[in-house]
């Protein structure tokens, strides 16, 4: 899963780099969350590297970041709100866009739990958007 994510962001920051690359750099709109996941330390130094182009990264909310990608402020669009995204590329600010990343929620806890009943996961409710909501419950068996 990690090479695939990797390669999926190095594709997107490679594809970007042709259009800009006179200049020397491009900007990436992003969510505070992936700045802070450490992706970009790792990726950003091999980007350079290969391409010569450095990447500025402006870390923001999902909302600004898109905000500021509408107003030309950015070569590339790293947020998580598909519904949002598919519009931006609709309305013609973007040329397309690709699922890059996932979360995995893992619950870690002794077998035996409260109550000694155990600790049972379960898929609350309906869709939302596509995605099933998910919540750890403590039963009693």
């Amino acid at each position: 899963m990690l090479n695939k994510m990797l390669t999926a962001a190095v594709t997107a920051l490679w594809l970007a780099g042709p259009a800009v690359a006179q200049e020397g750099s491009i900007i990436v709109q992003s969510t505070t969350s992936t700045a802070n996941s450490g992706l970009y330390d790792y990726l950003l130094p091999i980007f350079k590297d290969e391409t010569g182009i450095t990447v500025n990264v402006v870390a923001v909310g999902t909302g600004q970041a898109i905000k500021n990608a509408r107003n030309c402020d950015g070569d590339v669009l790293l947020v998580h709100a598909r519904p949002a995204e598919e519009k931006f590329v609709a309305d013609g600010f973007g040329t397309s866009r690709t699922d890059l990343m996932y979360n995995d929620f893992i619950i870690v806890g002794p077998a035996s739990g409260p109550r000694r009943g155990g600790w049972h996961v379960r898929r609350r409710g309906g869709a939302d958007e596509g995605r099933g909501r998910w919540r750890a419950l403590c039963v009693a068996r």
